[in-house]
């Protein structure tokens, strides 16, 4: 019985006039039967769980099936266990229903199959979000609720036609809306799923084919809708179903992967690879940074045609005939028959895998050579142990290692030249350094490249032990098999089937099969998101693109934020590395930023970039920008505090401060893609000029949501 329930209604004294039982009886049933349901779901959803990883599977792909659904299944459990009635968002009323329809963060039924909750991603939820004044999408009204503490503190209705006006519809000025716009920030984005607007919904739920890109300033909820993208693309697109790979999503710097970590999980997703560039390659970690000059030679697409020249100087045939001795004759190896071995390697296999292929392509070339009385077996095999024709075939295509080139290419000059001729010489000499392997980030591309090209060099080791392994297993099974048929006295000879290929095949256990240990940030994925992609180059994109064969992209940012500079458009930049099925919306509401802010940042941007995509503020705050000395700083600091029991604040430009307790001290740089309640600019004017400092100017101001105090030396 509700009545014996605390109400799910817990709103301020201002707002006790949405508190008559004619406005929220029906939701309070509602949030009734929602909870009985969650509570009924959670035990299912743990039961369910606990069976599915204590399954035992057969088969590898069985094995794969019950990880995918045991991972499901943790990702409600996690969902409900961390929500309760907040898992409801709003609710619509449709022009052609009686009952409205409440929206969820996943789908909910009760024991009657009654839908409590239609899940956010369902096309049927589509209208929550993308209704608007000028096309309700056939709605009469909506309602969005605003959580605090598991009971709503607030929420907002809004009527689309005459006949949505009704009893139990508090109008107001948007106060759900505008009030979570001004909320104090936390470490950690916040939870926006309510605050969605037609325009960002509009992104979110489009086609994953081609790339998409999401151009929009500051303040425009870029980032919001790359990661409800991503939740949402997985829920709804068949391309992204479990076991096609899955969504990556690439964020700029740590900072950032901190601030939103826990988003994707409050939308009941927890599979996405959340990384940044430098974590997709093993060197990432210790990666530092050199010279821009340095690291701009190392940004260009060309590297990619520079390592495929430095690895066909490996691949190099005998210039001179070989005789190869076997018991039964010597036999002719030319030049053309190593190049028939060569072109034998599958395209698009790296250099190491290709090796075997290679390889096998020249014994079987010679073992046809021999008489038809010589067992094709027996010459194979004594091809493969003649040591001149081995030593012979690894200097023509020695196994290669991958970092190793790299390396080479930083130490040798003349090997630098050679495999990439349109540098200069004073080009060449600024590359080549005392430690090759002291790492940067603008290597990083070119490792990941050069692993792309070569492989891993212990490919041809792993191929020979699965190749022995499966020997001793099919050994093995012939015995065993063997002494089943002895002992097999029916008069059908059942056992003798067993001799058959397909039931050995069958037969053999998979798993007990070496295997190398896969990197599961090597891809393939079947969607790549991309955040602050104004400032990748070329090479990183390179990077990305290998890793999705499908060129399915989101790819979000602001040409007006790329501190190298813009000039080109989307289409163009990305044409470069492959991506020509290229969308591009725009968002241009300023969801975030006050319009006292963005009045005094549009100068500072449009002087260095006149057409920047500057948004317009929907709000204000009241706040003028302030400028003050230098020496105001931890006075400004102090007073904020104490004046701001919640929230959180950030200096920018200022190495010499430490921060402090919800006081962060950022480059502006780092601070990209973060917001805070507010921001203290350090001498933004001793920066320097050019679009470097105009652009870290214009990111710096703009991530402040409330206050934003200039100071001057």
């Amino acid at each position: 019985m509700t009545s014996a329930r605390p109400s799910a209604f817990r709103l301020p004294a201002e707002l006790v006039r949405k508190s008559r039982p004619d406005l929220i009886a029906r939701d309070e049933q509602q949030f009734a039967d929602i909870d009985d349901s969650v509570e009924r779901s959670l035990e299912e959803t743990a039961r369910r769980l606990d069976r599915t990883t204590r399954a035992k599977a057969s088969t590898g792909q069985e094995s794969v099936d019950r990880d995918l659904e045991a991972r499901r299944l943790a990702a409600r459990l996690h969902t409900l266990q961390r929500f309760s009635l907040d898992l409801c968002l709003g609710r619509i009323r449709p022009a052609d229903d009686e009952e409205p329809r409440y929206i969820g963060r996943l789908g909910l039924a009760d024991d009657d199959g009654r839908q409590l909750l239609i899940d956010w991603r369902a096309p049927a939820a589509e209208p929550f979000f993308a209704a608007t004044h000028a096309d309700p999408r056939g709605l009469m009204s909506r309602r969005r609720y605003r959580w605090a503490g598991g009971r709503v503190s607030d929420y907002w209705d809004e009527v689309f036609t005459p006949d949505g006006q009704e009893d139990d519809a508090a109008l107001d000025d948007q106060s759900a809306f505008i009030a979570s716009l001004s909320a104090a920030r936390t470490p950690r984005m916040r939870d926006v799923l309510t605050t969605i607007q037609a325009d960002q919904d509009a992104i979110i739920r489009a086609s994953s084919r081609g790339a998409l890109v999401v151009d929009g300033g500051p303040g425009t909820g870029k980032t919001v809708v790359a990661l409800h993208r991503a939740a949402y693309l997985l829920y709804a697109d068949p391309a992204l179903a479990p076991g096609r790979g899955g969504v990556l999503f690439v964020g700029p710097h740590e900072a950032y992967l901190a601030y939103v970590d826990d988003v994707l999980p409050r939308l009941g997703e927890e599979t996405v690879q959340i990384r940044t560039l430098r974590d997709l390659v093993p060197e990432g970690a210790r990666a530092g940074s050199e010279p821009e000059p340095v690291a701009e030679l190392k940004a260009s697409a060309q590297w990619s045609s520079a390592f495929r020249r430095a690895v066909r100087l490996f691949e190099r045939p005998p210039a001179d005939a070989l005789r190869v001795e076997t018991p039964w004759a010597d036999l002719p190896l030319g030049t053309d028959d190593w190049a028939e071995a060569f072109d034998s390697a599958e395209s698009g296999l790296s250099h190491n895998e290709a090796r075997d292929q290679v390889w096998e392509s020249l014994v079987e070339l010679l073992a046809r050579r021999h008489d038809r009385d010589v067992p094709r077996s027996e010459a194979r095999r004594a091809l493969a142990e003649n040591d001149a024709l081995v030593r012979a075939f690894a200097r023509s295509w020695p196994i290669l290692d991958p970092v190793g080139l790299v390396a080479t290419l930083w130490s040798d000059a003349q090997f630098l030249r050679r495999v990439a001729p349109w540098l200069t010489d004073a080009e060449r000499a600024m590359l080549v350094r005392a430690d090759p392997r002291a790492w940067t980030l603008s290597d990083l591309p070119l490792l990941d490249l050069a692993r792309s090209l070569i492989g891993d060099p212990g490919v041809p080791e792993l191929a020979r032990r699965q190749e022995a392994a499966l020997a001793s297993r099919r050994a093995q099974m012939d015995r065993v098999i063997d002494d089943l048929i002895a002992a097999d006295d029916g008069d059908l000879l059942l056992m003798s089937m067993l001799r058959t290929a397909d039931v050995q095949n069958s037969l053999i256990d998979d798993r007990e099969i070496p295997d190398a240990e896969r990197d599961p940030l090597a891809g393939p994925f079947a969607h790549i998101i991309v955040d602050e992609a104004q400032e990748l180059t070329d090479a990183e994109w390179q990077m990305l693109v290998r890793r999705c064969p499908s060129r399915s992209f989101t790819i979000v940012g602001d040409r007006a934020q790329a501190r190298r500079g813009f000039t080109d458009g989307w289409a163009d930049r990305l044409a470069r590395v492959g991506l020509r099925d290229v969308r591009v919306s725009r968002l241009t509401i300023n969801y975030r930023t006050p319009a006292e802010i963005m009045a005094s940042a549009e100068p500072v941007i449009r002087s260095a970039i006149p057409d920047a995509n500057v948004p317009v503020s929907i709000r204000k705050s009241g706040i003028p920008v302030e400028r003050r000395p230098r020496a105001d700083r931890d006075p400004v600091l102090d007073e904020w505090v104490a004046a701001h029991p919640d929230g959180v604040a950030c200096v920018i430009g200022d190495p010499a401060f430490a921060g402090a307790p919800r006081i962060r001290s950022l480059s502006a740089v780092d601070a990209k893609g973060l917001e805070f309640d507010l921001v203290v600019l350090v001498a933004p004017d001793s920066w320097g000029d050019g679009i470097t400092a105009t652009v870290d100017r214009y990111v710096a101001m703009t991530r402040a949501t409330e206050r934003l105090v200039v100071l001057s030396e």
